[in-house]
């Protein structure tokens, strides 16, 4: 505020005033508020801005009237700058400079996920959420990244917004890293925004238990209600057995003697419920003893409900605090400071221990230690008004407590003492030279929409005002930074009547909410500024009214729905609808007015003073009274809104003479002096949860502001939470209430069975009617007929059953399956129209829902020890089975396919059949589709479906694979392990190739790329080779070769993949290291096959032609060729042809990757490879597909990742579009026959027919042009699968030597039964000093299921390596579904690498008889 005076017209008589904010931002409309008062002849006003060499004139205008009283808008530039207010007339002349610092203002950035907490493998969906101090939208441009453990996982730069807001979404792996992550938002501020979601694993809850009870018990009560209720999250009873518990516990130990301790103190209730699902218990208090000392100051509850039918028990708890303070006051409204003469006001409410208002009752008033004692009554609603008169008041501060009790303050160490808490209050004065004042009313919360009536009070000097016969008090409302509205209100002078009251009101409009500032002055005609100010809290509205509502407010699963959505034309609005059994997590996150608040008023910054005050004369004021820190009425309403003060006056601090304080350091203000005041629309970044987002972000231009949107209902019994964010260019942001749409049908049907049994089990299957009518309902329960199993009801079959209001109904079959494989089964509930009575009542049909089908499919295995085998077959052919196949086992398919990738594509996320769960093995689900989409973009075959798949999985791989990043850059099999591993070389080398190979895909962070770069260059030896670091799990994937050369020629491929320059330092000097070792080599120095073709490949990437040549020459040497095919092997390895298998044994995983270097060699050369090396690579990829796995993987990791890159590069190389289709016919001896048509349309697609004749003998036909792929072999035509499982093989010479135990040994007590744990002992035999990583696949007994946390307990890298020393783990499990002719399990140990090395070992479950 500027306030100026002319020089040579009285004082009196000349007002010039500009007000102006303390604090200005660029691009936003400022105001600038002006009184002139007293003036005698037209004056002009400017206003002008000085930044740089430039000048911009800001405000002018010409003044002609007396009196007068104005705001004006303006805008300002970013810039520091002089404000200059010049006022001239033609008599008189005013010019005022100040230098101001505009700063930019800053928007409101929120982030909404639409969930707190995530599952592994789920999508996070979330938007953002852009508008400025108005709430209305800003496009602005943000960078986003997502960041677990500062890992960055996916991010997207310069993303610009569309009408302020964009909705986003990433996977998430299926195995990521539990914990708190980040989503962090850069916006064109620069700030750093971060908002925190949760991963962990969780299973939303069937049904939840609620405990309701008191949340404070005092200590004097004598009783207290304890309620437990079992509750399904779409709001139905859950029948069942309730049962509560009820304890307080002991905190202190007593004495010992006589061996005894203190006991905690309990009670047990228990009660079965049936249509309400709830239980209550009236709890005496006597027995625990509220009032001694040495409790827990809790009440804790735990209630159980168990489910009716089922079993299924879960738990909730409560507990309520014991409190010995029985009432509590407090203020609720309250002057910061006090005016002399003029009633201190302010507000107390006095409730109970339970928060309860406490209506009637006298409370009691002091005034600095009992000086001043007064009373006052509190209302109907425990409130208390208090006035306290002034006018005696000599201290500097005032000390204000309400007292409703008083203390004894009698301490007892075992006994508790009744405590009642006062309220108090310290106000500091407001200084007036004249004892002028004016001071508002309390005002309470403001309505949205009305027109508020404001009260000030005022008290003048009469000696000031002379002959004044009105005084004119003005007042403003600074919200969101700006002054917002403004008004004036004249008051009538008398004489002798120097105190009153006056009122004015304006109308409450959203531009102000949710906070504002009430700003009340007058300036007397000496000059001096009487004022007050008062915060206004709105309630929460927004100019944008948005509503959402579900046509129906209930709806069947599966349905169809509808939305209305009303909101300000042309608004772009967001949906979220979340299932409320996610909000039971973390229902504070919700979105809501009140939230959006909290993150405006979070983000506003604090007022300063921005007026120099001028240094206060050197003659001291003797202190008369109320002078000890007092601040002048303008100095305290500039401080407190956030308004300057520029003057040629002197208007300053007075200066006292020196005197001891009593109270230093207390300053004036509100609250024990603490002038906190909030102002501006500096909105620094500011983060609050704001519930969840549903997938759906869509535009609406309707002129109308109306919309309907169809949505499909989610095939789930719940209860869905929805609501709407809509932002308007012209009227802001607005938010919707929240909605409810009850997805519920009269009766569903569950069905209970296994996951898996064996073949010659037999199990109950259970079929249960839920009804949530509340009357009875007659249902038809059927169980389809099937060929793969036998079903014969356990009790008498009736035509129908009774079902109740919200009761259940349980049927059961003795089921023996039949056949093999997945069987399903089918069962149907149909509501019939009554022909009889049910409980005496007359059972009616629903209107809706009447019919209700379950499928769920069992897997039936052949038996738990049988290996399954596959035989891969072409041409003519005849389909035997050896003498010890499983009987039904046998199955055979024939399948075509026209791209040499073919079932690689269809199989990305499962081509081995092996788990998952290090850093290599996680590789084979990354790598290959870089190659499967560089493949397809080269050929143009790429489609969006396979795009949108291959993405996927790199996504979920890129961040599985930081699971096992270290700190310095490297990657290790099992991750840093808390410091205890080191960085594994190979490892490390081959994340950075397939990293920097999916960035043309992907997201991924260059740091991740320079770090694993950085740390393989400090492993590199100044000879150029690199240096083994980390442990090596494979003894056979380096060739069997552990050594420096072989290391240092992976890593070398590995640089050159990325793809770096031969010049590049690391490579050159790599490159040299090669060079140097293949001169010992070619000279015959030891055989090493699979170091030759690694070289043969990097010399390849090099462009070193020669050295190419020669390595294949030598390579060439020592193929093994067949008649149309040639491939490498270890020469340690011979491959036994078995004269009795069926079938040919896939190679070793070696060989595979050593052959797939050879061809990749082979295919590296500029600018093509030539006819000589296509025909002998055509040789190599055939015998490269014999060895696939029907899913078109090989044995292992590496084999897989390499020969799939190989493929891939000769596919590209060969690909042809042909014009003709060609036509695969295949025929049985007898009458069947099929025929497929491969053509550049289908292509990719997987054709497959399941071969009916086993044994049988087929043949097959190609005609046309084009290439078919035959898995086993490569031909032009189709490929024939026959799989079949046999008895494995126990005798001779095993790799591992495996013990499985159980326990307990004694089955008595129920629990026995129920679970038991599974003891593992094993140690490597074989012929190497130790193995390669091991598998142990524990095969699970029928209807039992591992108990997760004891299975965690499990370290996974005690498997990596086995040596003849014994190891042994063990875990437990726990029974899921009874099982009859329970069958034995299998514990089957395997080399991950080598998986023909294998043990197999039975156990079974310890207390079995036939029937667990």
């Amino acid at each position: 505020m500027l306030l100026l005076y002319s020089g040579s017209i009285p004082l009196l008589r000349r007002q010039y005033i500009v007000l102006v904010p303390s604090e200005l931002y660029a691009g936003v409309p400022e105001k600038a508020c002006v009184i002139l008062n007293h003036l005698n002849e037209t004056m002009t006003l400017n206003m002008t801005l000085e930044y740089g060499t430039q000048k911009r004139n800001l405000l002018t205008d010409v003044v002609t009237q007396r009196n007068s009283f104005y705001c004006s808008p303006f805008i300002l530039p970013l810039s520091f700058a002089l404000v200059t207010v010049e006022v001239k007339g033609p008599t008189q002349h005013f010019i005022k400079r100040k230098p101001m610092t505009i700063t930019q203002a800053e928007n409101i950035v929120f982030v909404q996920t639409d969930k707190p907490i995530y599952k592994p493998g789920q999508t996070v969906r979330f938007r953002i959420v852009s508008v400025d101090v108005n709430f209305h939208p800003v496009n602005e441009t943000v960078s986003l990244i997502t960041n677990p453990k500062k890992n960055r996982i996916f991010q997207w730069e310069s993303l610009k917004l569309q009408g302020g807001l964009t909705q986003l979404s990433f996977p998430l792996s299926v195995e990521p890293i539990l914990g708190h992550y980040k989503i962090i938002v850069t916006p064109q501020s620069g700030k750093r925004i971060e908002h925190s979601f949760e991963v962990k694993e969780y299973v939303l809850p069937k049904f939840e238990v609620q405990v309701k009870m008191p949340k404070i018990i005092g200590f004097l009560d004598e009783e207290f209600v304890v309620t437990a209720c079992g509750s399904y999250t779409y709001g139905k009873p859950v029948p069942g057995l309730v049962t509560i518990n009820i304890c307080r516990k002991y905190l202190q130990y007593g004495s010992m003697c006589h061996n005894k301790y203190p006991q905690s103190i309990c009670e047990e209730f228990s009660q079965q419920v049936y249509n309400k699902g709830c239980f209550t218990k009236v709890v005496k208090t006597k027995i625990f003893q509220l009032r001694q000392n040495r409790y827990d100051m809790n009440i804790q509850v735990e209630a159980k409900v168990r489910e009716e039918g089922t079993g299924l028990e879960l738990t909730g708890y409560g507990s309520s605090e014991i409190t010995n303070n029985l009432s509590k006051l407090k203020f609720t409204k309250v002057k910061s400071h006090y005016r002399h003469g003029i009633p201190f006001l302010g507000q107390v409410l006095l409730v109970d221990e339970k928060e309860k208002p406490i209506p009637n009752k006298t409370v009691f008033v002091s005034v600095d230690a009992h000086a001043h004692q007064l009373s006052f009554t509190t209302n109907e609603r425990g409130l208390a008004d208090i006035s306290i008169d002034t006018t005696s008041f000599t201290t500097s501060t005032i000390s204000v407590t309400v007292t409703y009790k008083w203390n004894s303050y009698c301490f007892d160490s075992w006994w508790l003492e009744e405590l009642h808490t006062p309220a108090q209050h310290v106000a500091a004065p407001v200084f007036s030279p004249s004892n002028s004042y004016v001071q508002l009313d309390l005002v309470g919360t403001v309505a949205c929409g009305q027109t508020q009536e404001i009260r000030a009070h005022y008290i003048l000097n009469g000696q000031i005002l002379k002959d004044e016969k009105e005084l004119t008090f003005y007042y403003l409302i600074k919200a969101r930074g700006v002054i917002s509205k403004s008004g004036i209100h004249v008051l009538s002078i008398t004489q002798g009547n120097m105190t009153g009251v006056f009122s004015f009101s304006f109308r409450v409009e959203p531009d102000i909410a949710p906070t504002a500032h009430l700003v009340v002055y007058a300036v007397l005609p000496d000059g001096e500024i009487v004022a007050d100010t008062e915060k206004l809290e709105i309630e929460d509205c927004f100019a944008n009214k948005v509503h959402l509502s579900f046509l129906s407010a209930q709806s069947l699963p599966a349905s169809d729905a509808h939305l209305k959505v009303t909101a300000s034309p042309l608004s772009l609005c967001a949906l979220r609808a979340v299932d409320q059994s996610v909000l039971l997590m973390k229902p504070e996150t919700e979105l809501s007015p009140r939230s959006v608040s909290f993150a405006f008023n979070s983000g506003l910054t604090r007022g300063s003073l921005k007026t120099t005050l001028e240094a206060a004369s050197s003659t001291c004021k003797r202190r008369v009274r109320l002078v000890l820190y007092a601040l002048t009425s303008c100095i305290f309403f500039s401080q407190s809104v956030g308004l300057s003060i520029f003057t040629n006056s002197k208007i300053h601090k007075p200066k006292f003479c020196s005197m001891p304080q009593p109270f230093p350091g207390i300053p004036g203000a509100y609250s024990a002096g603490k002038n906190v005041v909030y102002c501006r629309r500096k909105v620094m970044p500011c983060w609050v949860d704001l519930g969840r987002v549903h997938s759906s972000l869509f535009p609406f231009p309707s002129l109308s502001g109306g919309s309907e949107l169809a949505v499909k209902v989610p095939d789930t019994i719940t209860e869905w939470k929805a609501n709407a964010l809509c932002l308007s260019g012209s009227t802001g942001l607005g938010l919707s209430p929240i909605v409810s749409l009850n997805v519920f049908q009269p009766f569903f049907l569950e069905l209970t069975l296994p996951y898996s049994v064996v073949r010659g089990e037999a199990f109950t299957l259970k079929a249960t009617v839920f009804n949530y009518l509340s009357y009875c309902i007659r249902v038809k329960v059927h169980l389809g007929v099937s060929s793969a199993f036998l079903a014969v009801p356990t009790e008498k079959n009736e035509e129908s059953h009774c079902v109740c209001g919200n009761k259940q109904k349980t049927l059961s079959w003795a089921v023996t399956p039949k056949s093999l494989g997945k069987v399903n089964f089918t069962a149907t509930a149909e509501a019939l129209h009554p022909q009889e009575l049910c409980d005496n009542e007359v059972a009616e049909v629903p209107a809706l829902g009447q019919k209700d089908t379950v499928v769920k499919t069992l897997i039936v295995e052949v038996c738990r020890y049988s290996e399954s085998q596959d035989a891969g077959v072409t041409e003519k052919v005849s389909l035997k089975v050896p003498s010890n196949v499983v009987e039904g086992s046998a199955r055979a398919t024939c399948s075509v396919l026209g791209d040499i990738l073919g079932s690689a594509m269809q199989n990305l996320e499962n081509l081995l059949q092996i788990p998952y769960g290090c850093g290599e093995q996680n590789m084979v689900l990354f790598v290959p589709n870089i190659y499967v989409l560089n493949y397809l973009n080269e050929t143009r075959q790429l489609t969006e479906k396979i795009k949108s798949k291959a993405i996927s999985h790199l996504i979920s791989g890129y961040q599985r694979q930081l699971n096992y990043k270290h700190s310095d850059g490297s990657y290790s099999t099992f991750g840093d392990q808390n410091g205890r591993s080191q960085g594994n070389t190979w490892l490390t080398a081959f994340v950075l190739k397939s990293f920097a190979q999916a960035q043309s895909h992907i997201f991924v962070e260059k740091l991740h790329i320079m770090n694993a770069l950085a740390w393989l260059s400090r492993k590199q030896k100044e000879n150029g080779c690199f240096q083994r670091s980390g442990s090596l799990l494979n003894n056979a994937i380096k060739g069997g070769v552990d050594d420096e050369v072989t290391l240092s020629a992976y890593i070398t491929i590995a640089l050159l993949e990325i793809p770096l320059p031969v010049t590049h330092t690391i490579v050159r000097n790599a490159l040299f290291c090669l060079e140097m070792a293949w001169g010992p080599i070619s000279e015959g120095q030891g055989n090493p096959v699979y170091t030759k073709a690694l070289l043969a490949y990097a010399f390849a990437l090099a462009g070193n032609q020669a050295l190419r040549s020669e390595l294949l020459r030598s390579l060439d040497r020592v193929a093994v060729k067949d008649e149309d095919s040639i491939h490498w092997q270890r020469p340690e390895i011979q491959l036994q042809e078995d004269k009795m298998l069926y079938y040919q044994p896939r190679a070793p995983s070696a060989e595979v990757e050593m052959t797939s270097y050879v061809l990749l060699a082979y295919l590296t050369v500029q600018p093509t490879p030539s006819s000589k090396d296509l025909s002998v690579a055509s040789r190599i990829v055939k015998w490269i597909i014999k060895q696939q796995n029907p899913h078109g993987g090989f044995s292992s990791t590496q084999d897989t990742v390499v020969a799939l890159q190989a493929l891939s590069k000769y596919g590209a190389v060969t690909f042809t579009k042909n014009e003709k289709a060609a036509a695969v016919t295949i025929k049985s001896s007898k009458t069947f026959s099929e025929k497929f048509q491969v053509h550049d349309a289908n292509r990719l697609l997987l054709q497959e027919v399941v071969l009916p004749e086993i044994p049988g003998n087929y043949s097959t036909t190609v005609s046309g042009a084009g290439c078919v792929y035959l898995q086993g072999n490569y031909y032009d035509l189709d490929y024939t699968s026959l799989r079949y499982n046999i008895l494995p093989k126990k005798e001779g010479n095993v790799p591992f030597t495996l013990h499985v135990a159980t326990v307990p040994k004694n089955c008595d007590g129920a629990d026995a039964h129920r679970t038991f744990q599974i003891h593992v002992n094993i140690s490597y035999t074989g012929k190497r000093p130790t193995s390669n990583m091991v598998i142990v696949d524990v095969k699970m007994v029928s209807g039992f299921i591992p108990v997760k946390t004891s299975v965690k307990k499990v370290s996974p890298e005690s498997l990596q390596i086995l040596t003849n020393k014994t190891l042994s783990f063990s875990f437990l499990v726990e029974q899921d579904i009874q099982i009859e002719n329970l069958k034995p399990a299998t514990v089957k140990a395997y080399d991950y690498y080598e998986t023909d090395e294998f043990t197999i070992e039975e156990y079974s479950a310890p207390c079995s008889a036939g029937k667990v």
